[in-house]
Formats: structure tokens, C-alpha cells, sequence
């Protein structure tokens, strides 16, 4: 999937369209872990959380709550 087919579904989220989302989330909770786990290994032992532990606050922060 490219960029541009990821803006497309961050814009059809945004106008709340639910089927988005749901074709958006694995695509970047897939791509925040891999990131999450590359800079870990560069971490000292011992963290509290885990990359998927990271993704999930991550998510948190950055969708609106409401």
C-alpha cells in the first residue's frame, strides 16, 4: 500500500467512514511496531514496555478520545 493510499484512508476516517479505519489500523500499528521493536534494540534491558506496549500509548496520544 502506498502513501498516498494511506492519506486516502486517513481522509476517509477523518469524514467518518469506519470501514477506513478498519483497513488503516493494521496497516499502521504493523509498521509503528517494527519501529517500536528497531529503536528498542537499541535500549538498555529492562523497559517497562514492549513494542506493542510502546504502539498502544503511542495510539492513545494520538486519537482523539472523545
Amino acid at each position: 500500500m502506498s502513501a498516498g493510499d494511506v492519506t486516502e484512508l486517513l481522509l476517509r476516517w477523518n469524514a467518518g467512514d469506519r470501514e477506513a479505519l478498519d483497513r488503516l489500523m493494521p496497516l499502521i500499528c504493523g509498521e509503528l511496531r517494527q519501529l517500536a521493536a528497531h529503536y528498542l534494540r537499541r535500549e538498555r534491558q529492562g523497559h517497562s514496555l514492549d513494542s506493542t506496549g510502546i504502539v498502544h500509548e503511542a495510539f492513545l496520544k494520538l486519537v482523539d478520545q472523545r
